[in-house]
């Protein structure tokens, strides 16, 4: 059974940082299609970034880039979200997504509906 576990998260200031990660398990070997989506209150469920958990290229949402970067651990089969000069607009619950193995995003790597499995979620929140 496939599952992912997030870890992380928690209440910073403006300008803060906070690191996000992600752990799947099930996918036994290969690359994975992993990214990272927020859904703030009473707002649709949008793309942040993504990424292979073998590497290669990421795709980030404009709102984030240059902000927050998504790295991997293949070692751990682990893809993280570092999340750097946060602002008050952050604030939201952040997912943590997958394709199912042996797939990939097939147009939209930022697309909720290119995933198959999902984790719990993990507020992050941001005061001014």
């Amino acid at each position: 059974q496939v599952q992912l576990v997030e870890s992380g998260g928690g209440s910073v200031q403006t300008g803060g940082s906070l690191r996000l990660s992600c752990t799947a398990s099930g996918y036994g070997y290969g690359s994975h299609c992993m990214a990272w989506f927020r859904q703030a209150a009473g707002k649709e469920r949008e793309g942040v970034a993504a990424g292979y958990t073998g590497g290669g290229q990421t795709f980030y949402a404009d709102s984030v880039k240059g902000r927050f970067t998504i790295s991997r651990d293949d070692s751990k089969n682990t893809m993280s979200l570092q999340m750097n000069s946060l602002k008050p607009e952050d604030t939201a619950m952040y997912y943590c997504a997958a394709v199912r193995p042996g797939y990939c995003w097939i147009n939209a790597p930022l697309g909720v509906t290119e995933y198959d499995v999902w984790g719990q979620g993990t507020q992050v929140t941001v005061s001014s």
